[in-house]
């Protein structure tokens, strides 16, 4: 291992070689904006998780990758005359800076705002300010101005259930929305009722498409909460395979092949799961940046 220290533009370098028809890497010679994008999501996951489990010592090298994917879009652009990294982070650097007149109001990073502490900002007004601002920019980029939506740029490749949040939290800014949880809850109901009839009618598909309702009604509860729901199932998945892990240990302690152990069995050990497990420290609840 080298005693060097590697910095941006070694990463730089090493994509172009990479990258080089004649000296670089055939598989990544090969690749292109649609064969990366898997990765990209991927390389985002493994970063949440890493998050998620407290694995801080494997965070550099997960945040390396997904800035590799970054770097990799970066070249892709350079190699076609589109546009660089360096690109990339002048865009990302004046839009923050636009988006943050409270902390530098005159647009540019050398200003400061002056007078209040960043405790003494209201954070409502910074969320408000925010919004408003990206507002601006979706309007800037639409090409129609009759074709316009509040629901442009709502990624169509986001999880579904992340899309979901996203799509009701952008209607509920323009008061599409319930006055307050008990409405959701109602509206839950309501689609439950419509699960239960089509399973009576024997409509399977039409059972499938309501309880895609459902799944969006549960989404809108959990905005409702000011929790993030991809957060939500996240945590209990976790905690859906780590009580399933104890089940299987205590069958497997008793010599009780897991297809043989029946029902009541299982049942038996996962509520010992349930009354030994341990509460989650992190919270699922919380909202996007401002």
């Amino acid at each position: 291992m080298s005693d060097t220290r590697h910095d941006l533009n070694h990463l730089l370098e090493l994509m172009a070689v990479l990258r080089d028809p004649q000296q670089g890497c055939p598989w990544d010679v090969q690749q292109d904006w649609d064969s990366i994008v898997p990765h990209t999501l991927e390389e985002a996951y493994e970063v949440a998780d890493a998050i998620q489990r407290r694995a801080f010592d494997e965070l550099p090298g997960e945040l390396g990758d997904l800035l590799f994917q970054v770097v990799y879009y970066s070249q892709f652009a350079a190699e076609e005359g589109r546009f660089d990294f360096h690109d990339v982070v002048d865009t990302l650097t004046a839009k923050m800076l636009h988006r943050h007149p409270h902390v530098f109001p005159d647009g540019t990073l050398a200003s400061r705002r002056e007078g209040m502490s960043a405790a003494e900002v209201q954070t409502r007004q910074v969320h408000s300010r925010w919004e408003s601002l990206k507002a601006e920019e979706r309007a800037e980029r639409a090409h129609d101005a009759e074709a316009h939506s509040v629901l442009d740029d709502v990624p169509r490749t986001l999880p579904a259930l992340a899309r979901a949040a996203k799509l009701s939290k952008r209607a509920a800014r323009v008061g599409f929305d319930w006055p307050d949880a008990r409405g959701v809850l109602a509206k839950i109901r309501e689609e439950l009722d419509e699960v239960e009839e089509a399973l009576a009618e024997g409509d399977r598909q039409h059972a499938a498409e309501e309880v895609g309702d459902l799944l969006f009604a549960v989404t809108n509860l959990a905005r409702t909460l000011k929790a993030d729901p991809e957060q939500c199932l996240r945590h209990t998945n976790a905690k859906f395979e780590r009580r399933f892990r104890h089940l299987e240990a205590a069958l497997a302690a008793e010599d009780v092949p897991l297809p043989e152990a029946g029902l009541a069995a299982m049942e038996r050990h996962w509520q010992a799961a349930k009354r030994h497990d341990v509460p989650l420290k992190e919270s699922p609840q919380g909202e996007s940046q401002p």
